[in-house]
C-alpha cells in the first residue's frame, strides 16, 4: 500500500520511533514570537543548556507589537509588561545567535506572513512554532504546526520533538470557486459542514480542481484556517504554483536550481493507492460568500442566508443559544444588512499583497461609511511596501481606511488594538470566541472583499450584489 504525503515527510523526519504512536521528529526550522518564548529560554538558562542549531531558528515580534501608523524607528511598544516582553525576547535572540525581525525591523511582520515572503517555507519540511496557525504552511507542501512552550524548550535543546503521529484526512474540491468567492469563503464552508471538531486529529490533505486553481497566497488562508476544524496539520501537494512562489523568493537559487526545483517538488505527493482514514468531497460552485454569526468558526453561513435555527441536541442548543446571546442576534435573523461599528483587515490569515489588492479593488472611488472605523494592517513590511508602491494604500487612505504599521494588531486582544465591549466587527481573522478581539467585543468573520463591502455599506453585505464590478 502506497503512503500519504504527509506520511513521507513524518518518515523523512523520523529520528527515531519512540513507540507505536510517537516518534522523535526533526524541524527543519523553528520559528519563534515573543509571548510563547520567554518560558522556554527561561528553561534552557535553568538547566544550562544552549540552542542546539540557533541557524534553524526564526524570531518575530508580532502579537504584541503596536501598528500605529508612524514611522519604522518611531515604533515604540508602549504597555509596559508586553514591553518586557519583547526585550526579554531580544535579549534571548542576540544571546544565543538567533535572527530576529524586531520592533523596528523594516521586514517585521506578522511571523506566518514573513516567513514564506522571505523564501524560508519549502515543501517537505517540517516548520514548528508556538502558534496555532503554523498550519499555514502546508499551502507550499511543508508540514507546519504548533507546539506548546514545554515544547518550545525541547525543539531548542534537540531541534526535534516527540511528536505523536496523525490520522489521515483527505478533502477533495471538485470545480472551481464562484466569482466573487474567495478562499477564505471555501475553508469557512468546509469548516461550518465538518465543524469546529470535524479534523480533531487528523492532519488534512486538500485536493482537486478547486485547489488546484487557488494561488500560493490563497492557499495559505485555506491551510491557515484548518486549524479551526481541530486539524493538527494541513497539506496541499506541490506544484507548478508553488514551485514559481518558492523559486521567487529563495535566496541563491541559480536558473538549474529552478528547473530542478520544478522537476522534484511535485514529485512529493500522496501515492495514487494511499489510504486516508476519513475522506470529504464538496463542490467549489457551491460556495458562496461566508459570514460568521456566531462564537465558533464553524456557526458560519452564506450572506444570503438566515441564522439557522436552534438544533435539536440539549448541548448543541445551548451553546448556540450563548452564542447568540453574546452576539446579540436573534436565530431567524439574515446577516445582510447587519449594522457594524469597525472593520478589520488583517492578520496571518489575510493580510497579504493579494489580500489588500481583493480590498483595493472593492474600495476604490468610494468612502467608508461615516459610521464605521476601519483599519487595514499588513501582514508585513515587504507587504506594506508593495502596497505602498502599487498605490493600494493611497486607494484605502483616500477610502477613509486607517493604513498602519504590520503586526497581529486587533486579531487578538493582546496589543493596543482592542475593541470595545458591545462593539461589532467585520473581521478577515481566523477566530471569533467571546472576547477574542476584546472583552464583549462581536467578531463576524468574512472574506477581504466581504469586510471591504462591509466598511463602504456600514453593514453587512453581499459583495457580489452591491459591488458586482468586484
Amino acid at each position: 500500500m502506497g503512503k500519504t504525503l504527509y506520511q513521507k515527510i513524518v518518515d523523512s523526519h523520523t529520528v527515531f520511533r519512540v513507540d507505536a504512536q510517537h516518534v522523535a521528529l526533526y524541524a527543519d526550522l523553528h520559528i519563534m514570537n515573543e509571548y510563547t518564548s520567554p518560558q522556554a529560554f527561561a528553561g534552557l538558562a535553568e538547566k544550562n543548556l544552549p540552542v542546539r542549531c540557533p541557524e534553524k531558528q526564526m524570531g518575530v515580534v508580532d502579537h504584541v507589537i503596536p501598528t500605529h501608523p508612524v514611522s519604522v524607528d518611531k515604533r515604540t511598544i508602549l504597555i509596559d509588561a508586553a514591553a518586557h516582553q519583547a526585550a526579554n525576547f531580544t535579549h534571548n535572540c542576540k544571546k544565543h545567535g538567533i535572527h530576529l525581525f524586531d520592533v523596528k525591523d523594516r521586514e517585521q511582520g506578522i511571523e506566518h506572513v514573513v516567513a514564506p515572503e522571505i523564501g524560508l517555507i519549502r515543501p517537505g519540511m517540517v516548520v514548528l512554532c508556538g502558534d496555532s496557525h503554523t498550519t499555514t504552511y502546508g499551502a507550499l507542501g511543508a508540514l507546519g504546526f504548533g507546539i506548546g512552550t514545554s515544547e518550545v524548550e525541547h525543539v531548542l535543546a534537540t531541534q526535534t520533538l516527540i511528536y505523536r503521529v496523525a490520522r489521515d484526512m483527505r478533502i477533495v474540491v471538485d470545480g472551481t470557486l464562484p466569482m466573487g468567492t474567495t478562499s477564505k469563503d471555501l475553508v469557512l464552508y468546509i469548516i461550518s459542514k465538518i465543524g469546529a471538531q470535524g479534523a480533531r486529529g487528523f492532519v488534512v490533505e486538500y485536493a482537486g480542481q478547486g485547489i488546484e486553481a487557488l494561488s500560493a497566497e490563497a492557499r495559505m488562508t485555506l491551510c491557515n484556517m484548518t486549524v479551526e476544524a481541530g486539524a493538527r496539520g494541513a497539506l496541499i501537494a506541490p506544484d507548478a504554483t508553488t514551485v514559481r512562489y518558492v523559486a521567487e523568493r529563495m535566496k541563491g537559487l541559480s536558473d538549474a536550481d529552478v528547473q530542478a526545483a520544478a522537476k522534484q517538488w511535485p514529485e512529493s505527493k500522496s501515492d495514487a493507492d494511499a489510504a486516508f482514514d476519513v475522506t470529504h468531497r464538496f463542490d467549489a460552485t457551491d460556495v458562496a460568500p461566508f459570514v460568521t454569526w456566531g462564537t465558533s468558526p464553524d456557526q458560519a453561513i452564506p450572506v444570503t442566508a438566515n441564522i439557522p435555527r436552534l438544533p435539536e441536541g440539549p448541548g448543541e442548543s445551548l451553546n448556540a443559544s450563548k452564542a447568540l446571546n453574546y452576539m446579540g442576534l436573534q436565530a431567524g435573523q439574515a446577516v445582510d444588512g447587519l449594522a457594524i461599528d469597525h472593520v478589520f483587515i488583517g492578520s496571518c490569515t489575510n493580510a497579504r499583497i493579494e489580500d489588500l489588492r481583493a480590498v483595493a479593488d472593492v474600495v476604490r472611488g468610494r468612502k467608508v461609511a461615516p459610521s464605521v472605523r476601519a483599519m487595514v494592517v499588513p501582514g508585513s513590511g515587504r507587504v506594506r511596501e508593495q502596497a505602498e508602491i502599487e498605490g493600494i494604500a493611497k486607494t484605502l487612505i483616500d477610502a477613509g481606511f486607517e493604513w498602519r504599521q504590520p503586526g497581529c494588531s486587533m486579531c487578538l486582544a493582546m496589543n493596543d488594538d482592542i475593541l470595545k465591549p458591545g462593539q461589532r466587527c467585520a473581521s478577515t481573522t481566523n477566530r471569533n470566541f467571546e472576547g477574542r478581539q476584546g472583552r464583549g467585543a462581536r467578531t463576524h468573520l468574512m472574506s477581504p472583499a466581504m469586510a471591504a463591502a462591509a466598511a463602504l455599506a456600514g453593514h453587512i453585505v453581499d459583495v457580489r450584489k452591491e459591488f458586482a464590478h468586484v
